[in-house]
């Protein structure tokens, strides 16, 4: 009989210690950032630290951690499949997943995208060979123009770039690569310009133009006013004088790197991570983190609004002041 006791305090003190450690158990969010060796990577860990609830920092209980991917695509399919509860995306990406336009033309809306925060914008660059001749967009026709590889975003880019200055894909000589094969092929002759879109400087182009040459082509003019009025996920932006070796500030225009997630996330849980996401020890682990940090403000967290808000994050804003 004693044994018999013995075995059924033993279960009892088990079973309580299991019902404890379940009811302390932390909350798991996830962040699909991109590969290792970009921007979103980094920036999602610094952002997975601060929102945490370790040491009484962030938010209570949850457990945040960055996860690499293969970027904006990846993120969003996880976050619609449930095996992701945020991440990373270009808000032209996000756009054209919510409204089943652009890349996911064809395929289901994923209606229930939502956004946390617009971070930094990401740049679009034309990048010509010097020597090429090409002064504005409108200088491409004729020309041998990477607008990279079908199923990327930047071809989507490309081709709204190309359409606001009345040119199409068949009135240049179209080259389907990526931006290094791309850069290779224009430093040796075989290339007169390509797209890029990332966030200035970016390794490749600044190596492209200290060794061969480059100048960025602009995008400005009375085009990019009627393109940016049908396109709200697009911003103006300049790449400042000397960004790139030899080369003088250029106008353009950018997407913006964003962090969405889904509407099932619970209100109350993505407006404390947004609070966190804005208060003083995220700023101060943003600023001095990564060389992008200091570009991910409050005041821009809610640009380029091509998805709807989560309305946790819409809450904190309102509270913040930045939205009416």
């Amino acid at each position: 009989m004693n044994l018999k006791k013995s075995l059924v305090a033993m279960v009892g003190v088990l079973a309580v210690g299991a019902s404890v450690a379940f009811a302390q158990s932390p909350s798991f969010f996830r962040i699909g950032t991109g590969g290792t060796a970009g921007t979103y990577y980094p920036i999602g860990g610094l952002i997975a630290n601060a929102i945490s609830g370790a040491d009484g920092q962030g938010v209570e209980g949850l457990v945040a951690t960055a996860v690499s991917s293969n970027g904006s695509v990846a993120n969003i399919n996880a976050i619609q499949g449930g095996s992701m509860e945020s991440g990373f995306s270009q808000s032209d990406v996000a756009y054209w997943a919510h409204t089943g336009t652009g890349l996911y033309e064809g395929k289901d809306k994923v209606e229930d995208l939502r956004l946390i925060a617009t971070l930094y914008p990401e740049t679009i660059h034309v990048v010509a060979r010097k020597d090429a001749g090409i002064n504005s967009i409108a200088d491409l026709k004729g020309k041998r123009v990477s607008i990279d590889e079908p199923g990327s975003g930047t071809i989507v880019d490309a081709r709204i770039v190309l359409g606001a200055y009345g040119l199409t894909e068949d009135d240049i000589e179209a080259e389907h690569l990526k931006p290094g094969p791309a850069g290779d092929l224009l430093r040796d002759g075989g290339l007169d310009a390509y797209f890029f879109v990332g966030g200035y400087p970016t390794g490749a182009v600044s190596e492209l133009a200290t060794s061969a040459g480059i100048t960025l082509v602009p995008i400005s003019g009375p085009e990019v006013d009627k393109l940016l009025s049908e396109y709200n996920f697009f911003s103006k932006d300049t790449v400042p004088a000397d960004t790139y070796q030899g080369v003088g500030e250029t106008p353009t225009i950018s997407v913006a790197a964003q962090w969405v997630t889904s509407a099932k996330q619970p209100e109350d849980l993505v407006y404390n991570i947004t609070k966190v996401m804005w208060n003083d020890a995220t700023r101060q682990a943003l600023d001095t983190g990564h060389a992008k940090g200091k570009m991910i403000t409050l005041q821009n967290a809610t640009t380029s609004l091509g998805i709807p808000l989560h309305p946790g994050a819409e809450r904190f804003y309102k509270e913040a002041g930045v939205l009416k």
